[in-house]
């Protein structure tokens, strides 16, 4: 298939494909008249690259899961490279869940502080609603 249809497949656009070829991801077969070509095997890539960026991976990130794919294997996550980078990724989530928790216990203690305290809602008795404190 061409580049087109590749792209309309995909859910992507062209210019989307020639990066990953750029980027060594997508392998850059020609017909003798210059088109790039592509099968079944590059919308399986291209759907494994697209579907881990969509949930927050770095296009490099994505590279063992495409080389799984290419060495045959059913799925783009069964190999040792692809469970390491999940690997990796499981502790960057991690460790910004908890830099999020934190943040969250700050300001949850803010709120407390500030509704514990006298607001400016508070000491205007001509004010029958708090917003804009």
């Amino acid at each position: 298939m061409r580049i087109g249809e590749l792209a309309d497949r995909a859910g992507t656009t062209s210019r989307s494909l020639r990066y990953y070829e750029e980027q060594g991801l997508l392998p850059a077969r020609r017909t003798a008249n210059g088109y790039r070509d592509y099968d079944e095997d590059d919308l399986r890539a291209v759907n494994e690259i697209r579907s881990l960026l969509a949930i927050g991976f770095a296009l490099e990130d994505t590279r063992p899961f495409v080389e799984c794919l290419r060495a045959g294997n059913p799925t783009g996550d069964v190999c040792p490279a692809s469970v390491a980078v999940y690997r990796r990724k499981l502790a960057e989530l991690d460790d910004c869940i908890e830099r999020l928790r934190a943040v969250r216990a700050q300001v949850a203690a803010a709120v407390e502080r500030a509704t514990g305290e006298e607001s400016c809602c508070k000491r205007s008795p001509t004010r029958t609603s708090r917003t804009g404190c």
